[in-house]
C-alpha cells in the first residue's frame, strides 16, 4: 500500500513537472512575476517625474496610478542591481555579488518607466499597481505626493495691503520724515556756532 502511495505521488510530481517545463523554457527559463516595486523619489512635488522600477517583468508592462497616467514600462538593458546604480541602501548601496544580471536566472527581468503626477494631484500617500505579462502587483502607499509651496509673496495669503497695514506703514514715513527734519535742523544749528 505504502509503495503505490509513493508511486503515485511520483507520477503526480512528473507530470507537474512536464506541463510546467514547456511554459519556463518558453521564457528563458522564466516565469514573468512582478516584484520589489520601487518608486523614486518617494516624496514628490505635483508636476514632478517619478521614475517606476520593478523587477519580475521582463517583457515590459504598465503601471496605473490614481496619481498620474498609464505608464508604460520597459525593459532595462543590464539587469537587476545595475538598473538602481546602487541606489537600493537596502543592500548596502552595490549588489556587487551578482553584478548587475541575476545569474540564477539568467538574465534581464526589470523594467522602468517615467510617470508624470498630476497637477491637481492631492497630497498623500498613493498606491501603485503593475502588469507585466498578465499579472498584476500592487505597492500600497509607493510614494507621497505633497502640496505645492506659495513662494514669493512672503507667507501672505491675502491680497493687497489692508487698512491698518496702511496706518502702520504711514505712520513709519511720517515719523522718518520728522526724524530726518529735526536731524536736519539741528545739523544746521551746528553750523551758526
Amino acid at each position: 500500500m505504502r509503495n503505490t502511495r509513493a508511486l503515485v505521488a511520483a507520477g503526480a510530481a512528473v507530470a507537474v513537472l512536464g506541463v510546467a517545463a514547456p511554459a519556463a523554457v518558453a521564457d528563458g527559463g522564466r516565469v514573468p512575476n512582478p516584484s520589489n516595486i520601487v518608486a523614486l523619489p518617494s516624496v514628490i512635488a505635483r508636476g514632478g517625474q517619478l521614475t517606476i522600477t520593478v523587477d519580475g517583468c521582463p517583457n515590459g508592462g504598465h503601471a496605473t496610478s490614481n496619481a498620474f497616467e498609464r505608464t508604460n514600462l520597459t525593459p532595462v538593458s543590464g539587469g537587476n542591481d545595475a538598473g538602481r546604480g546602487g541606489i537600493d541602501a537596502g543592500r548596502g548601496g552595490i549588489d556587487a555579488g551578482r553584478g548587475g544580471i541575476d545569474a540564477a536566472r539568467g538574465g534581464n527581468d526589470t523594467a522602468r518607466g517615467t510617470a508624470t503626477i498630476h497637477q491637481d494631484a492631492r497630497p498623500g500617500s498613493y498606491d501603485i499597481t503593475v502588469h507585466c505579462s498578465g499579472r498584476s502587483l500592487t505597492r500600497p502607499a509607493a510614494f507621497t505626493v505633497i502640496g505645492g509651496v506659495r513662494g514669493g509673496i512672503g507667507g501672505s495669503s491675502a491680497t493687497g495691503a489692508t487698512p491698518t497695514d496702511m496706518a502702520i506703514g504711514g505712520s513709519l514715513v511720517a515719523a522718518a520724515v520728522v526724524g530726518s527734519g529735526v536731524f536736519w535742523m539741528r545739523r544746521r544749528a551746528e553750523k551758526r556756532i
